[in-house]
C-alpha cells in the first residue's frame, strides 16, 4: 500500500496573509509531495511497503546510518502532515484548559512558553523544526534538525512549527523571527494541540 499526500485541512490561501497560497502550494504540492514519492519508491518491496508510516520512522530510526534516506522522507512526510494541523485560519492567541495548566506548571507561563519557543524555533542552525512535546509526563520545547522527530525519541508530539527556508522563504526571505511570530500569534491551533495532549 503506497503513501500518499494527504490533502492539506485548508484551502491554499486560508493563512493568508501570514502564509501565502504561492508557499502553500510549494510547500505542500512540491515539497511534502516530493517526500511521500521518494519515501514509496525507498520502501517498494520492501518489508515497511506495509508498515505504517509511524512504524517506518521507528525502524529506520533503529537502523541508522544504514536507513537515513528512509527516515528522512518518512520523518519529513509525518513531520508536515504534522505541522498542517499545527494551523488554522484565525489561529494564535492563548490555549486554555489542561493544556495552559500544563504549560504554566511545566513551562513557566505562557509569556515564557512563547518566547522560549520562538527561540528554539529562530535558534536551530540550518534545516529543522521546533516543538512542544511531552517527554516523561512534563511538558517540555525541544528543537529537531533536518528530518528528525520526536517520534524518534521517545517523546509525543503536541505541536511544531516548520523552520526549514522552504517554509517561509516567498513571504519572509531571510526574517526567520518574523516568520515565528506570525505563526504564535495568527496562526497556532490550540485545539489540535490540546486534543494531542489528550
Amino acid at each position: 500500500m503506497a503513501f500518499e499526500l494527504p490533502p492539506l485541512p485548508y484551502a491554499n490561501d486560508a493563512l493568508a496573509p501570514h502564509i501565502s497560497a504561492r508557499t502553500l502550494e510549494f510547500h505542500h504540492g512540491k515539497h511534502h509531495a516530493a517526500y511521500v514519492n521518494n519515501l514509496n519508491g525507498l520502501v517498494k518491496d520492501t518489508p515497511l511497503a506495509s508498515a505504517s508510516l509511524e512504524e517506518v520512522i521507528k525502524a529506520a530510526a533503529a537502523d541508522l546510518p544504514a536507513k537515513q534516506g528512509v527516515f528522512n522522507n518518512a520523518a519529513q512526510v509525518w513531520n508536515h502532515t504534522f505541522f498542517w494541523h499545527c494551523m488554522k485560519k484565525g489561529g494564535g492567541g492563548k490555549p486554555s484548559g489542561k493544556l495552559l495548566a500544563a504549560i504554566e506548571s511545566d513551562l513557566g507561563g505562557f509569556d515564557k512558553f512563547k518566547e522560549d519557543f520562538k527561540n528554539a524555533a529562530v535558534t536551530q542552525f540550518g534545516s529543522g523544526w521546533a516543538w512542544l512535546v511531552v517527554e516523561g509526563g512534563k511538558l517540555k520545547i525541544v528543537k529537531t534538525a533536518n528530518a528528525d522527530t520526536p517520534l524518534a525519541h521517545g517523546q509525543k508530539a503536541l505541536l511544531t512549527v516548520d523552520v526549514w527556508e522552504h517554509a517561509y522563504y516567498l513571504d519572509y526571505q531571510n526574517r526567520r523571527p518574523d516568520f515565528v511570530q506570525a505563526f504564535l500569534d495568527h496562526l497556532v491551533n490550540w485545539d489540535f494541540a490540546a486534543q494531542n495532549l489528550g
